[in-house]
């Protein structure tokens, strides 16, 4: 059983709650510990969790979960509602890069994945679960690389173009056409027709990337019930075997 396996079995299932995904993770910076803190349990491996309970309604959650060395079991430590998070920091969006920011309400941690993919992942089912999840006061991904998202990751220092930014742009500059030539506005109308275009296909792609997040979503919500219902099953057999074996 891996890491993330036996998270999932020792931290969350016990509390009714399904974990959806996890990176490893170790901080970029050193947290400052008090002059007078003695007693450390030693080195460890910390891990970012998601999760969200089985009971309606549901609720998610981020839990930092911490591995002492020379233990085999996980600790539960800090604990965040998914309503708490106020923006995910990809760092740089032209490179693969396993750095990020998770800034909460009262926390902000500076973190490192142990793979530039590990942390992707992560974050595509971090941003699905919060489009889920999350009815208003969503947290702002930016500086992630657009095929996270979809391509509707925000950036900093950049524009990015959106359905409503295109037609702002294009009424912006309506007045401005009339002063043109002829020729020129021919130009223009088909460049306004190619952007029409690029508006359709962005939308489209914006609900196919919705769609398939929710389908996600049920098949890793069935496929639980199912692990949960084998297990029951499994425990259920093997009390009746000790009963008719004794």
């Amino acid at each position: 059983m891996n890491a993330k396996s036996a998270i999932s079995k020792e931290i969350f299932a016990p509390h009714d709650e399904r974990m959806l995904g996890a990176v490893q993770v170790k901080r970029r910076t050193k947290k400052k510990i008090p002059f007078l803190a003695t007693g450390g349990q030693g080195e460890y491996l910390t891990y970012i969790c998601l999760s969200v309970t089985n009971k309606k309604p549901a609720q998610a959650s981020i839990t930092k979960v911490k591995q002492f060395e020379g233990s085999a079991s996980f600790v539960r430590r800090t604990q965040w509602m998914l309503e708490q998070l106020r923006q995910v920091n990809g760092i740089d969006p032209n490179r693969d890069s396993p750095e990020f920011d998770l800034l909460f309400e009262n926390a902000f941690d500076q973190w490192v994945a142990s793979t530039a993919s590990e942390k992707y992942t992560f974050f595509q089912v971090l941003h699905n679960t919060c489009q889920r999840y999350l009815t208003d006061k969503k947290p702002e991904f930016i500086n992630c690389q657009s095929k996270i998202m979809g391509g509707f990751g925000k950036q900093r220092e950049w524009t990015m173009w959106t359905p409503r930014s295109m037609r702002e742009e294009r009424r912006r500059c309506a007045g401005a056409e009339t002063l043109l030539h002829p020729a020129e506005r021919t130009g223009n109308s088909i460049l306004h027709s190619a952007a029409d275009s690029v508006t359709s296909a962005v939308q489209k792609a914006s609900q196919a990337l919705n769609e398939r997040g929710e389908r996600l979503s049920r098949a890793e919500e069935k496929t639980e019930e199912l692990k949960n219902s084998a297990q029951q099953f499994a425990e259920t057999a093997h009390k009746l075997a000790m009963k008719h074996k004794c």
